[in-house]
């Protein structure tokens, strides 16, 4: 199973663009697992089927969200409705954070 550990963050963005519909080319050529890690919740939804929230230290999952649109249409209801809960998770999670310090 392939991990890729941020391997997109350095590029510049068309760069990016490219290098993520060239690894979306090699999924679906091969159907294999991928764990990609992003701190980017669009670079998670465009080329994620499941997205995994993470908290702080130590890291546990805290939501796995489904998330399968055939066109990864960023500017869809469904696309932003995904981002909306994603981030709010993360707001929470940062909120929780600072309320036990």
């Amino acid at each position: 199973m392939p991990r890729m550990d941020e391997p997109f963050a350095a590029l510049d963005a068309q760069t990016k663009l490219e290098m993520q519909e060239e690894l979306v080319a090699i999924w679906q050529k091969r159907r294999c697992t991928i764990v990609f890690v992003t701190h980017s919740v669009d670079e998670a939804l465009v080329l994620g089927n499941k997205i995994v929230v993470m908290t702080r230290r130590p890291g546990r999952i805290r939501e796995a969200v489904n998330f399968d649109l055939p066109r990864r249409d960023i500017t869809s209801p469904e696309f932003n409705d995904a981002k909306r809960h994603i981030l709010a998770l993360i707001r929470e999670e940062s909120t929780r954070l600072a309320q036990a310090s």
